[in-house]
């Protein structure tokens, strides 16, 4: 039996994400599907329109066999953060093979681009030059890894595969790569009734349109209390104001400080704010990281110590996942957790604060569960 790994944040989850997993089940009939799942805060620096645990219960619905949660420290940071502590959960659990999803579709390419990114002192030095320019790191990722392959790469899903590659490379995981393409457009803002990316689909959520043809309909019930970054603004705007130096926070550049605090007090929305100060620098996501990490209060002193995954958090399975995880748990060296303790890890502790400060806006006291029996799955019944 196969062990194949995936990567997401489901936020939400959406007919090309059904797409992906029934495209395994056609490659790998007798695999076991492992979820490296992002909690409530994601990659983009955005908040999860719903929480990890309907999120889980929607992964197990659709057919993964077991979801671990990616740790805060790792789920809302830049590519090769992200990538490293998820593939290392990967590793940890020894699973065979990572499929993700590609907007090219060449795989051979991929893996030239993530080997020519290590230990190349011809690429460090255009990833300089280029900065000085005063490009943002995409594409000066994008420039250098151009002039030194020919190979041009700029599209978030193999932006992204890139960095899982490297991962692998770097530290000599015995993880297989597989590709399957994207048949959607990552940043697309309008629907298309078939396969529309998240984004659009946020989108139309916060406006209260109808999303019925582009998630499964089993997902819909899921899509209520939903939660925006912008809800949390009035406790950004106060953190901003009182926090006498910003840049004690994880990624908040030099400087950065003096920008948040020239324009929030007349600002009324996070979406106001970064377009006020998004430039040829800062992306929007790198802006939203930014901010995100200071509302949840990620210092630079957090992410010193948090270097390392210190645990694997289950968030939910069904019987092939709890069979499978039977079948590794005594090959593994680090704590699995299914119900937390007193006895926690730090990064655990800053988890549950994290789930503390989601809850803030629609107080359904979801950080409870963090402490009760994780969701398991049996066919079509959750227990």
């Amino acid at each position: 039996m196969t062990s194949i790994g995936l990567i997401a944040e489901y936020n939400p989850f959406h007919n090309g994400h059904m797409y992906q997993l029934k495209k395994i089940k056609e490659l790998y009939p007798d695999s076991t599907i492992i979820l490296i799942l992002s909690g409530n805060f994601t990659q983009r620096g955005d908040v999860s329109i719903i929480d990890k645990w309907k999120k889980t219960s929607i992964a197990l619905k659709a057919g993964v066999d077991l979801v671990i949660e990616l740790p805060f420290p790792f789920a809302t940071q830049s590519a090769d953060y992200f990538s490293y502590g998820a593939i290392t959960l990967l590793e940890h659990l020894k699973v065979e093979k990572l499929v993700f999803g590609s907007e090219s579709d060449n795989l051979e390419d991929l893996k030239l681009i993530a080997s020519t990114q290590l230990n190349n002192e011809e690429f460090d030095k255009l990833v300089k030059i280029y900065s000085k320019l005063g490009y943002n790191y995409p594409t000066v990722l994008s420039k250098s890894l151009e002039d030194l392959t020919g190979k041009k790469i700029d599209t978030p899903n193999d932006l992204l595969g890139v960095s899982y590659i490297k991962t692998i490379l770097k530290y000599n995981y015995k993880i297989e790569p597989v590709i399957i393409k994207r048949i959607n457009n990552y940043h697309e803002k309008e629907l298309n009734k078939t396969f529309s990316s998240a984004t659009s689909i946020r989108e139309a959520l916060k406006r209260n349109n109808q999303v019925t043809g582009e998630v499964p309909k089993f997902v819909l019930p899921y899509l209520n209390r939903l939660h925006y970054l912008d809800d949390y603004f009035t406790v950004l705007k106060y953190k901003i104001i009182t926090t006498p130096n910003l840049e004690i926070y994880q990624t908040v550049d030099q400087g950065f400080d003096k920008i948040l605090k020239k324009y929030i007090n007349d600002i009324y929305s996070i979406d106001e704010l970064i377009k006020k100060i998004k430039s040829k620098k800062y992306t929007y996501n790198k802006i939203n990281r930014m901010l995100l990490h200071i509302l949840c209060n990620f210092k630079k002193s957090d992410a010193n110590i948090f270097k390392k995954i210190s645990y694997i958090r289950i968030l939910g399975f069904n019987d092939k996942g709890r069979v499978y995880l039977n079948s590794v748990k005594k090959d593994i060296d680090i704590p699995i957790i299914s119900k937390i303790t007193k006895n926690k890890d730090k990064m655990l502790e800053f988890e549950i604060n994290t789930s503390k400060i989601y809850d803030i806006t629609n107080n359904e006291k979801l950080y409870k569960k963090e402490f009760q029996k994780i969701n398991y799955f049996n066919n079509t019944k959750e227990i």
